[in-house]
């Protein structure tokens, strides 16, 4: 590839130089920007029976939108004056703490949003998936506009504001051609790795199952439970409930200290913790910033996610590393706090992360589709079986040994989808800013190109809530 001939400095201020002969129009000029509403939750006659794709924030993760998570009536859509959208459309968060605001999807479908998406609709100067794909490159441009208080945010004039490069139509229809291809190629790597670590994954879990419900000393006699999930446990370990060894969200009012002095404190969105239990990205914010509205928690203690999928998926872990001594996150979070003559809260975090305990909260899961939570009660009334304290530090000490094989692949997995990540957003800044010309480009024999493939390239599933926003935790 190479550059185009003429360049003139750009007045987009999110790029510095642009092709001689394209334009540059603000958004609002070439397309209609609006946002929708959540129609009330109290009118059963607006949600049962819907027949009309309505989008939550959640759904910018998709990358291509081709099905909906909720559906609206007719009759939601009239009463509460929504907007249906076209396939072609995109949509781009507006509010949030996580990776959300400023993040956009194509629509593959028809379809209505809530009030925390602006909806894009293009005019006939402008393609869809190429507005996504330059809505992708201008993604830290988008978010730095954001504004409003304690959660930063975008809004439907701002979003119109966005100064827009317009190549051709022709050309435009060359850029999504190419990159669609170099995306094909991507995502198919992507699922690879995704389904490799889902294997390991499944090894591990076995490994762990094992271990925290039958010990490591195959010899120990063994006696009946008296729990469902549990056949047989060894004959020495107690039973009891979760609220017998843990307290659960533990008040703030016990670090006042840190709201007089509005000390820096970490502040975690879903998307900071792994379902490996592992902290990435870490925010700092001001005390003062975070005190209400947030989950509060301290070094050491347990956050499980309790919305679905995050739930399903494993969400949560040890806050062993917390960088600072306490710190706010996502509402979506339930905390646990280890008793500390009772159970060790590593050990808390592995019964935590069983395959049986999401399978049976997920049973156990209320509320509207796309807003199921597990319930407090049944995570306190979760029955276990209780080793000793120095036999769960055994337990412990085998298990990271047994699983360090898996860790490990695991780690350098999710590295190698980190970086091809990183060459597509430089891949996509450089065509789609015209930094180089892909007109002369022509498909292989290879650059076969699936929407449903392409679905990989949707953030991981894991990070994935579908009340990111709406509730304002985050």
């Amino acid at each position: 590839m190479v550059a185009y001939p003429d360049y003139r400095s750009s007045e987009a201020p999110w790029v510095e130089r642009t092709p001689a002969h394209w334009r540059i129009a603000r958004l609002r000029y070439v397309a209609r920007v609006g946002n929708g509403t959540t129609p009330s939750r109290d009118r059963s006659e607006y949600w049962s029976n819907g027949t009309v794709p309505w989008l939550a924030s959640g759904q910018v993760n998709d990358y291509i939108v081709r099905k909906a998570r909720e559906l609206v009536t007719p009759q939601a859509v009239k009463e509460s004056s929504l907007r249906v959208l076209p396939a072609g459309s995109v949509i781009l968060g507006m509010v949030g703490q996580g990776k959300t605001r400023g993040m956009s999807a194509y629509l593959a479908i028809d379809a209505t949003i809530n009030q925390n998406l602006a909806g894009i609709a293009p005019g006939k100067e402008l393609d869809g998936r190429y507005l996504h794909y330059m809505l992708t490159a201008a993604y830290d441009f988008q978010r730095n506009y954001g504004r409003g208080g304690n959660q930063a945010a975008l809004n439907c004039a701002i979003v119109g504001s966005f100064p827009t490069l317009l190549p051709p139509r022709p050309e435009q229809d060359q850029i999504v051609a190419y990159l669609r291809a170099q995306d094909a190629h991507i995502a198919r790597f992507i699922k690879a790795k995704r389904d490799l670590i889902a294997l390991l994954t499944e090894q591990k879990q076995t490994i762990i199952e094992g271990a925290v419900t039958q010990g490591i000393e195959g010899a120990t006699e063994k006696r009946d439970s008296g729990i469902d999930w549990i056949p047989y446990i060894p004959a020495h370990w107690e039973t009891c409930k979760l609220k017998h060894v843990a307290v659960f969200n533990p008040s703030r009012s016990e670090s006042t200290a840190f709201r007089l002095s509005d000390a820096s404190v970490s502040f975690l969105p879903m998307e900071c913790i792994t379902t490996e239990g592992k902290l990435q990205s870490v925010e700092n914010r001001k005390t003062s910033e975070v005190w209400e509205g947030y989950t509060y928690f301290r070094r050491n203690d347990v956050v499980m996610a309790k919305i679905t999928p995050c739930f399903e998926n494993g969400k949560g872990g040890l806050l062993d590393t917390l960088p600072t001594e306490i710190g706010f996150g996502t509402t979506e979070f339930i905390v646990l706090r280890a008793a500390e003559r009772r159970i060790r809260p590593a050990f808390l975090a592995k019964l935590l992360s069983l395959r049986t305990f999401r399978v049976l909260g997920a049973d156990a899961m209320t509320g509207a589709a796309g807003q199921q939570r597990v319930p407090l009660g049944f995570v306190k009334s979760f029955e276990i079986a209780l080793p000793p304290l120095d036999e769960q530090d055994r337990i412990l000490d085998a298990l990271q040994t047994a699983t360090a094989e898996q860790d490990v692949a695991i780690e350098r997995i999710r590295s190698e989808i980190a970086l091809i990540r990183e060459y597509r957003d430089r891949l996509i800044a450089d065509v789609v800013t015209g930094q180089v010309d892909v007109r002369g480009w022509q498909p292989g024999p290879d650059d076969v190109v699936d929407d449903v493939a392409l679905a990989a390239l949707g953030d991981d599933p894991d990070d994935v809530t579908e009340m990111e926003v709406d509730d304002g935790g985050e």
